[in-house]
């Protein structure tokens, strides 16, 4: 019978290298009565196959922060257990064959001098001279990071186990978790089987760290892991002979990754239509096994390898391996506790970086079971951003089949996913289809973008210039900003909080006051205890006891959790109600002008004025007008019962003819908010970015009595800022902003555009991004410096401001 305790502080399931990093880092801070239990042995599922490549730089900031921490992880772990991981520094390259994949990898060179990351751009002739076994024929560029290295995956997580071990961590083979038990809402523990042999072990914490295992282990309490395991190709030659220790190579174009390794070549592939594995589900003695062989499948990919390394042709291949792993809808793994399940933490979906990022996600993952809350802004892989849909199982065979290519897809700005679509859409849908709409999907919703012209394909296509359809973004922009434009936001997560005790739990959550008469509409941002941003929303009052909550659509798992983890035992009730409304925004200074055609009401801004919401009616039903603006202009949200709203958007579209109204798109939104300096959450303001940092304390109110971040507030505003968000507008109205690239101040580099689009009416790009300053810093002497953003290699001069550059006083929505 296996050694194991009744009772522990954690069980950690699975033993590949995410759970062993876990396991490593929770009793490295300190933790006791761990547990880590594995269904066969260490490292048998996908992680003893993985090719072991050590990337440093990342698509963000944190994740990119992460990676560096696995590398410096692994360069000490041997000095510590005396087991080796092979790891070395070897550097990596990245090379381009067009010019489109030339301004990317370019501008990959400029995140990772924002993010510290070493890098260096090269030349063909550099990348021949780096690696002399290269046909250059296409090559125009290359990037070289000479930090980034390789390890032995195997050895890594095993060493990593005997680090936890020696800590006191309890680690286990040949047990399988049959069972998560749960009671009340939260975890109590797991039951295990070993052979005949079964038991239970009642535990505060349980991770599920079960790779391609964990949406099936995951699903048996109803939490949302939305994975599923592709098939995952790579060859190996024989020696070849003199073959000098050269840097990972990358050809993107070409699908290929190509590492030296003990005098071979291992040769792997991201092709763009992968096959995904186990849809019925993997065989209980899966360990340590291979997938069959499909040469038909991978030889395109050696095909165009054997051009660009001709040595290729004449070595000889060793092994042609074929293994399981797993992927996710988003190509972004999953870390966080479930928002389902108390104490049902999640580290899993590493999409083929999962050595390159267990070591960091074990450490940010301990740290947050340890503080109760991330170390810093970890929203673009927490758990919460999975929607329960998400875990069909057809919707994932589907989608990974495409999100394994895209690892080395061009990383185009408002890149789409073709694969699951349609999913989740509004019930004005098929109107905006019939309009010309070219959607685009977040969180499932399918959203108009944009809409194309008559005889213009309503079509993307990918660039890094001026897209298609940036002349039609220019035209909706610019109705909102001079005229009348319609969208469709039903995708926004709208929440009712209600009941006796509704008023004082929002009053404990949220920064502003929520104390206002019955009809008013209240912009705030929930808090954690130090300041940073957990929520960005509005909160309309709609009686003594009841309120409605609007959230961005991708946040609404995450904004749900956090309102009914702060419950605690109030007389109040949090609802998702969000399916129940359609959301037409009908923006622009003509939007009285279109409303006075479609409603008796009265919508002057004595009877109407902006912050305020009420019942109308329009056409032959009934809706609830918001006047609020996230565009910068006037304007109403119409909150549409599902079942009218088609009845309303004809309404509003036949009425429209007489005042010129346009349909607008998501592209057009975005590109209104940046010039009014509007923040977006996950980009500009994050649970990282303090209240104040972020330029948001006047929706601030600590007259008003306690909540939660009060404290961290008032302690700033004594100690004063130490970085500001600053909007700043491109001098040159040819270049365009996306995000991550870096801003210099006085010539050097002190931060990173956090979000980025064309100010049509400003006439040139626009970017938000935070820049250092010292306590006392006044913003004249912020702005009395000169500033310019890197982009691809190319210093733009920019005009930075505190204030917004559109609109500075708020005067056109309450025209």
């Amino acid at each position: 019978m296996p050694d194991l305790p009744s009772a522990a502080r954690v069980v950690i399931i699975g033993g590949g290298i995410s759970g062993c990093s876990v396991a490593y880092h929770l009793a490295e801070l300190g933790w006791t009565d761990i547990v880590l239990l594995e269904r066969k042995q260490l490292t048998s599922g996908t992680t003893w196959h993985a090719a072991g490549l050590v990337g440093q730089l990342q698509s963000t900031q944190n994740r990119t922060r992460l990676a560096k921490y696995s590398a410096d992880l692994y360069m000490r772990l041997e000095a510590e257990t005396g087991l080796a991981t092979g790891f070395r520094q070897c550097g990596s390259m990245t090379v381009a064959l067009s010019t489109e994949r030339r301004e990317e990898i370019l501008r990959l060179a400029g995140m990772a001098r924002a993010f510290g990351v070493e890098v260096h751009e090269l030349t063909p002739s550099e990348v021949g001279a780096m690696h002399p076994h290269l046909n250059l024929d296409g090559v125009v560029a290359g990037v070289h990071l000479p930090k980034d290295g390789q390890a032995d995956p195997g050895n890594v997580a095993l060493a990593l186990a005997k680090g936890a071990r020696m800590r006191g961590a309890r680690i286990v083979e040949n047990v399988k978790v049959s069972t998560v038990t749960t009671a009340g809402g939260r975890v109590t523990g797991v039951d295990w089987q070993s052979g005949e042999e079964s038991g239970h072990i009642a535990a505060e914490h349980v991770v599920n760290c079960g790779g391609m295992w964990g949406r099936d282990l995951a699903a048996r309490n109803g939490v949302t892991v939305p994975l599923h395991a592709c098939e995952h190709f790579y060859i190996v030659t024989e020696t070849i002979p003199e073959l000098q220790r050269l840097p990972v190579l990358r050809v993107p174009e070409e699908c290929a990754y190509f590492k030296e390794d003990a005098g071979k070549i291992l040769l792997g592939a991201f092709e763009p239509v992968a096959k995904p594995w186990g849809m019925d589900g993997i065989r209980e003695d899966f360990c340590f096994d291979q997938l069959p062989e499909d040469f038909d499948h991978f030889e395109p990919i050696l095909e165009k390898a054997i051009h660009r390394m001709p040595m290729l042709a004449e070595a000889g291949i060793h092994t042609f391996f074929n293994g399981p792993e797993s992927f996710t809808p988003d190509d972004r793994y999953y870390l966080g506790e479930a928002p389902e399940l108390r104490g049902y933490w999640v580290a899993a979906g590493y999409n083929s970086i999962g050595i390159a990022s267990s070591g960091g996600a074990g450490m940010a993952l301990a740290r947050w079971m340890t503080d109760g809350a991330p170390p810093f802004d970890l929203w673009e892989v927490d758990v919460r951003r999975a929607q329960p849909f998400q875990k069909n199982r057809r919707y994932l065979r589907e989608r990974v089949s495409e999100t394994l290519g895209l690892l080395y897809a061009d990383h185009f700005p408002y890149r789409q996913m073709a694969s699951s679509r349609g999913i989740r859409r509004s019930p004005l849908h098929e109107h905006l289809k019939a309009r010309g709409a070219v959607f685009g999907e977040v969180a499932g919703w399918e959203r108009a973008n944009w809409f194309a012209d008559a005889g213009q394909p309503a079509e993307y296509r990918y660039t890094w210039g001026r897209a298609n359809w940036f002349d039609n973004q220019r035209a909706e922009h610019m109705a909102l900003r001079e005229g009348v434009g319609l969208l469709d936001m039903t995708s926004f997560g709208k929440i009712r909080v209600e009941g006796r005790d509704a008023l004082a739990v929002l009053q404990t959550l949220c920064a502003n006051d929520m104390d206002v008469a019955a009809g008013r509409i209240v912009y705030t941002q929930m808090l954690n205890a130090r300041g940073g941003i957990e929520s960005d929303l509005t909160v309309t009052r709609l009686s003594e006891t009841a309120f409605l909550l609007v959230v961005p659509g991708a946040t609404l798992q995450r904004d749900l959790n956090w309102l009914r983890r702060h419950l605690g035992d109030a007389a109040a009730v949090v609802t998702d109600v969000s399916s129940g409304e359609a959301v037409l925004p009908l923006m622009g200074p003509k939007a009285r002008d279109l409303m006075a055609l479609v409603s008796p009401d009265d919508f002057s801004n004595g009877a109407f004025p902006f912050g305020t919401a009420r019942e109308i009616e329009i056409g032959m039903g009934l809706a609830r007008a918001h006047r609020v603006s996230y565009v910068g202009e006037l304007g109403w949200e119409l909150y549409v019962p599902t079942e009218q709203a088609a009845h309303v958007f004809e309404t509003l579209v036949e009425a429209g003819t007489e005042v010129g109204l346009r349909l607008c798109g998501l592209h057009a939104m975005d590109s209104c908010r940046i010039e009014r300096a509007f923040r977006h959450f996950g980009h500009d303001i994050t649970d990282e970015d303090h209240v104040l940092e972020a330029g948001l304390g006047f929706a601030v109110r600590t007259g008003k009595g306690d909540f939660i971040g009060r404290d961290a507030i008032l302690k700033v505003r004594e100690t004063g800022l130490s970085r500001r968000l600053m909007q700043f507008r491109l001098t040159d109205p040819e270049a365009l902003l996306y995000h991550g690239e870096p801003i210099l101040r006085d010539g050097k580099v002190v931060g990173h555009v956090t979000s980025g689009n064309y100010g049509h009416a400003l006439g040139g790009a626009i970017g938000l991004g935070y820049v250092p300053c010292s306590p006392g810093e006044t913003g004249a002497e912020m702005l009395a410096s000169t500033y310019a953003i890197d982009i691809a290699g190319r210093l733009c001069p920019a005009d930075a401001s505190l204030a917004p550059l559109y609109d500075p006083r708020s005067e056109r929505v309450k025209l």
